[in-house]
Parts: structure tokens; C-alpha cells; sequence
């Protein structure tokens, strides 16, 4: 909590406004960063902006845009006068955007450029001004009152807001991997509880620089990579075009960041197109690489490499969103890359547990966070497997207009059901098995997690991402295959060469098979593999929507 032990985002944002007001705070890559005094000054401009249109505590104040230094402005603007801000995810369509307009009865809208296509031309009633993200600027009319300028000593909110800690701070909509968006409910006190007990996992100051590269409108990085750095006097650093290699990397050049969040797919791509390649590109080699004592070397000295390659400074690099390949995350322990791991929901804030870079366990998500409660709830007597329970300020008030649907995850004492399946070990690591919803019960009763196969089928060289469904009583795999690995492999591999191709793809296809099915136990041995030709649909955080693959 802040110095006077007040909870509330523009409370913990005013501190820091005061103890750094010269210290570097947003900027875009390659720009000079805005000072936390220039953005106390943006942030008090656009309060007032929202005062001529009328906004009033408790309005809802949506965000649709990228990343950018304007839309933590924005945010904090908002909340600084106790309305609602309501962040759009930027991969939402059309008809979700108009939907959650809709239910959240947003009476303001903030869009970057390149997303206003997705907004209908029939907006709801209750949306009364759209403005531009880069600017502040109105997109529709002309009203000469709702001018922005940090200058102007009219710019400026005219009253005071007395903000409190348990009032509506955000309303997130989710974009789950279960179907149906629903919209959670977190108060000041949840989002800065979470962020003061968060940091306590590694230690971060206003010498630290974040690369963000997750959107801020997804609760991750929305806590963890900009609450986080915010109350803690960083700075922060966004890009102006998607992270692809080539402008991620020359980034990762100019800023040096000391910390970044990720989501395992970004790290398991690198491993699986970087570094496993130069450890089997010849035969000797790869006979090396399998005899532990050779793979731990090679693996620190690409550890090194790879910390050069994110710039030379990284400190700690946040894995989260979903479980990490077990392959990948054994290099990166024997690597001695600084790598943490947490775990999460946007109902909690969204940080449940979490490790940081000198306590890591393989396949854990460490030990809570200070001061909240987390039971394993019905354990399963023989595996002391079952659903977490979460209790404490992180808790999300409810569902947003859905008082049936909170009352099926909140109960009457302020425990949270998570729908996630876990289990402690003895130290008080906690481990996730999988979603409760995704466990595949066998002909026998047995529990079958489709994550723990999926796991061992990503560590084949030529597969991207799998799905592990049920069809007819039996598993079956649905595998998307990295068509230039496999193209790199077999030089015949031309357009002339189809029957090739598709003969290739069926062995190897059987070849996965196999190896699974003799990696796995008798319950969770799959009966077919099929390709997946087209790249899975994912969320925010790249996991996979499986319900659209549910037959």
C-alpha cells in the first residue's frame, strides 16, 4: 500500500508522481519516455476532458486500442475519478465490442486508429463521445468544450474524487478458452493489493525498465507489467508494431529491459526454433546433447546467448498465461536463464501464486502470494489432487450483471472456486494439473489430463501446438505442424513433391503416436493423430479457445 496506507489507484499512482517526478516513466521504443510529473499532468488533462463530457464517479469508460503510453494515461484517468474503466482486448470482434459497449453501459469510448473499423456505426444509446487514443482528440463532432491540452491551466479536473478502496475500479471481459465472455468486477483494493503483493516476488525499482509486448488489456499484463512497474517508479516501454522477431529483436537492443512478461509460447518457439536446432544439426552433436553433463553446458552457454539476445540486462523474465513446456522450462533452469512463473486468474487480479528467479521448481507455480488463503478444495485421497480455492483481497466483487454465475464461483465465505485442478507438494509449491472443465474422465473413472499428453507431444521438432480431444470415447490429437522446420528437414519438400508431403506428415503423424503412447500411462493413451492444417484460435494469453474444437 502507499504511504498512508491507501489502497486506491490514484493514490498509489500520486505517490509515485511525487517520489519520481523527474524519473522516466512511458515512452515508445526508440522515444524519449514521458517523466512521471509529465504523466500526473496528461492524467489530470483528461479527467478534465472526461468532466466536459460529462462523465460523473461510476460511469463506465471504455479502452480499445494497442498498447501505447496514452492508454495507461487514459486508464489511470479514469479511475482516478472514481469512474469504471472497462479495456477492450484488441483480438475481439466486432460483434463482441458492440456486445460489451452494450452490457457495460459504457457512456465513453477511447480507440486507437487502427482499431476503429471494429466499432458498429450503431453504438448503444449510452455511448455519448468517442475519442482518439493518440490524441484525446473527438472522432465524431466538433464540440469546441472538448479540447485537450496539459497546458492549458484549464486543463485541469475541476473536483475532487474521493476514491475508495472498495470502489468498481475496472470491469475486464474475458476472453476465455471456455466460450462466453464475462465481464469480472475489480475494485481499487483488489488491483493494488495484487500489485504491492505481487512485487514482492522480485524486487523492482525506478531504475527498471519493462518491455511490454502483452496486451494491456488483458488482466497480465494489466496488474503485473503496468500496476506493478508503476507503483514501483519504472519505466515502461511499448512497441509501435506487433512483436515479430523483427521488431522485437532490434528493440530488445535499444531498451535493455531489465524485466518482461511472456507467455510459454513465445519462450517454447525460441527454444524449439533457436536453440534445439544447433544442438542436433549434426549427428555428434546431438549424441553430445543427450548425455546430461554435455546438455548442461551447451545449455548454460545458450543461456548466455540468450540473454544477450533480450538486450544483456534482463533480470527477470515472467513466464505466465499457461503451463510451460517441461522440456523447455528444463533448459531454461539448466541455462540459468532468469526465469519466473506464475499463476492466475483475471478473478484474482490476477496473481494466485508465483516463484521468482532464485527459487524456481520445475513445473510449479511457487508459493502464494503474502496474505491471501489457497486450499486444495475435496482433495483426492490417493494424489491430494483437487480444485483450488481462493480467499482474500485479490478476489474479483462478481460477475458483472450475473448474479447466478458469481454465486456459482464465489461462496457465501469469500472463497473463489477456480475451476483449475492442483496439489500442493510438501514444501507449499503449488502445481496445476489442468482446468477442471478439461479433464477427460476414462471408461474406468480415471482422470485424464489432455495438457500433460499435449506436453509431450510439443517436444517433437516438427510440431507447433497440439489439442488433446475426446471423439467417441476416444483421445485423439489434433497437431499443427511448423511446416518450415519440416521444409528445412527434407529439401524434397517442393510444390511438385504433394505425395511426398503427404506421405511425410502420416509417418510422422504415426511416429508421435507412438512415442506418447508408450510416455504415457494406459488411461491417457491417444487413439488417432490428425493434422491440424489450420493455426489454433487462442485468447489474449495464447492458449488455445478449446471449446471450438469440442465435438
Amino acid at each position: 500500500m502507499d504511504e498512508k496506507g491507501i489502497m486506491t489507484l490514484p493514490a498509489v499512482f500520486s505517490r509515485t508522481a511525487s517520489a519520481y517526478p523527474t524519473h522516466e516513466a512511458l515512452a515508445f521504443v526508440g522515444e524519449t519516455p514521458l517523466t512521471y510529473a509529465e504523466v500526473d499532468a496528461e492524467r489530470r488533462a483528461v479527467m478534465a476532458l472526461l468532466e466536459k463530457a460529462g462523465i460523473q464517479p461510476g460511469d463506465k469508460v471504455a479502452l480499445l486500442g494497442t498498447n501505447m503510453p496514452n492508454w495507461v494515461v487514459i486508464y489511470f484517468a479514469i479511475t482516478s475519478m472514481d469512474a469504471v474503466a472497462v479495456p477492450l482486448l484488441p483480438d475481439f470482434t466486432p460483434h463482441e465490442i458492440s456486445y460489451i459497449l452494450s452490457h457495460s453501459e459504457a457512456s465513453a469510448l477511447f480507440v486507437s486508429k487502427g482499431l476503429r473499423y471494429k466499432v458498429a456505426r450503431d453504438l448503444p444509446e449510452s455511448l455519448q463521445y468517442m475519442f482518439a487514443m493518440e490524441d484525446f482528440s473527438p472522432v465524431s463532432g466538433n464540440d469546441p468544450l472538448l479540447h485537450f491540452d496539459p497546458f492549458d491551466p484549464k486543463g485541469k479536473p475541476q473536483r475532487e474524487y474521493e476514491v475508495k478502496e472498495d470502489d468498481l475500479a475496472v470491469i475486464i471481459y474475458t476472453s476465455g478458452t471456455t466460450g462466453k465472455s464475462k465481464g469480472v468486477m475489480l475494485t481499487h483494493k483488489n488491483l493494488v493489493f495484487n500489485a504491492m503483493k505481487g512485487k514482492k516476488i522480485h524486487t523492482i525499482g525506478p531504475d527498471d525498465r519493462f518491455l511490454s509486448i502483452l496486451p494491456l488489456s488483458h488482466t497480465y499484463e494489466n496488474t503485473i507489467g503496468m500496476l506493478i512497474p508503476v507503483v514501483s517508479g519504472s519505466c515502461i516501454y511499448y512497441l509501435k508494431k506487433p512483436p515479430t522477431p523483427s521488431v522485437l529483436l532490434p528493440a530488445l537492443k535499444k531498451v535493455k529491459p531489465t524485466l518482461m512478461l511472456t507467455v510459454p509460447l513465445i519462450i517454447e518457439k525460441i527454444y524449439k526454433k533457436q536453440v534445439l536446432p544447433a544442438f542436433t544439426k549434426s549427428k555428434l552433436m546431438s549424441s553430445l546433447y543427450k548425455m546430461p553433463p554435455f546438455r548442461k553446458m551447451l545449455n548454460r552457454m545458450a543461456g548466455k546467448k540468450l540473454i544477450k539476445t533480450f538486450g544483456g540486462e534482463i533480470g527477470f523474465f515472467g513466464i505466465g498465461g499457461a503451463k510451460i513446456n517441461k522440456t523447455v522450462e528444463e533448459f531454461l533452469l539448466e541455462a540459468r536463464f532468469p526465469y519466473s512463473v506464475g499463476y492466475g486468474l483475471t478473478e484474482t487480479s490476477p496473481l494466485i501464486a508465483g516463484f521468482g528467479t532464485h527459487n524456481q521448481r520445475l513445473q510449479s507455480t511457487g508459493h502464494p502470494i503474502e496474505d491471501i488463503e489457497v486450499i486444495i478444495h475435496d482433495p483426492d485421497p490417493q494424489t491430494g489432487e483437487g480444485e483450488i480455492w481462493v480467499r482474500g483481497d485479490s478476489v474479483m466483487k462478481g460477475y458483472y450483471k450475473e448474479p447466478e454465475m458469481t454465486r456459482e464461483v464465489l461462496t457465501p465465505d469469500g472463497w473463489f472456486k477456480t475451476g483449475d485442478l492442483g496439489v500442493f507438494d510438501k514444501d507449499g509449491y503449488l502445481f496445476i494439473k489442468g482446468r477442471l472443465k478439461n479433464v477427460i474422465v476414462g471408461s474406468g473413472g480415471e482422470n485424464v489430463y489432455p495438457d500433460d499428453i499435449e506436453s509431450v507431444i510439443n517436444q517433437f521438432w516438427f510440431v507447433d501446438e497440439s489439442l488433446v480431444i475426446e471423439e467417441k470415447g476416444k483421445l485423439v490429437a489434433l497437431v499443427n505442424v511448423n511446416i518450415e522446420a519440416l521444409e528445412k528437414k527434407f529439401n524434397e519438400l517442393k510444390e511438385s513433391a504433394s505425395d511426398f508431403y503427404t506421405d511425410k506428415i502420416e509417418s510422422l503423424l504415426i511416429e508421435v503416436k507412438d512415442y506418447v503412447n508408450s510416455q504415457v500411462n494406459k488411461f491417457s493413451r491417444i487413439n488417432a493423430v490428425k493434422l491440424q492444417k489450420e493455426p489454433f484460435i487462442k485468447t489474449a494469453t495464447n492458449k488455445i479457445k478449446r471449446f471450438l474444437y469440442q465435438k
